[in-house]
């Protein structure tokens, strides 16, 4: 009889504070970051590769990618995934961001994918967010400056560990 009493007050317990928690939308949490340095926090902590979307999307010429809201709330994805999801979150911090999508073409194809990063301006400079839930911590995050994508390319190509492998970048440039 004690146990019961013990119990139930517990369980209680464990039910509301499991009910009670509040879910932002993707328009609430975006309209909190002050910067892309809130968006690659956000990122960095729950963000994660989508191994089955990716072996769905691979081969095929033109993939579509998620909603920024669908990315959000799944937490997951792939490159062009997260790169439309950080061009329209930067977007709405910061329209001076100027953020876009960014195709980087890799050779040999389709050994290697192509991938997809999202540039952003901030005083005169280009920066680069990309790579994120990647095996390749190093290409993780926020990269730059950089004055022009040839030089950021010339970055990826001597950063990327796939680069030992024989990945080229044929060419990067802006998707929109």
């Amino acid at each position: 009889m004690k146990l019961r009493f013990f119990v139930l007050p517990i369980f209680i317990v464990i039910v509301f504070a499991c009910t009670t928690v509040p879910t932002k939308t993707y328009e609430e949490t975006v309209s909190q970051w002050k910067s892309y340095k809130d968006v690659d926090k956000w990122m960095r902590s729950n963000f994660s590769f989508d191994k089955k979307r990716a072996k769905e999307s691979a081969g095929k010429s033109q993939a579509t990618p998620r909603s920024p809201e669908e990315t959000f709330i799944l937490k997951s994805g792939v490159c062009f995934d997260s790169a439309y999801f950080l061009k329209d979150a930067l977007n709405r911090i910061a329209p001076s961001y100027k953020a876009k999508v960014v195709k980087v073409e890799v050779s040999p194809f389709p050994a290697f994918f192509h991938d997809f990063v999202c540039s952003f301006n901030k005083e005169g400079k280009l920066f680069i967010m990309m790579q994120y839930g990647s095996i390749f911590s190093n290409m993780v995050g926020v990269h730059g400056p950089f004055n022009s994508l040839d030089e950021f390319k010339r970055y990826y190509e001597s950063n990327h560990p796939r680069a030992r492998e024989g990945l080229e970048v044929v060419r990067v440039i802006d998707v929109d």
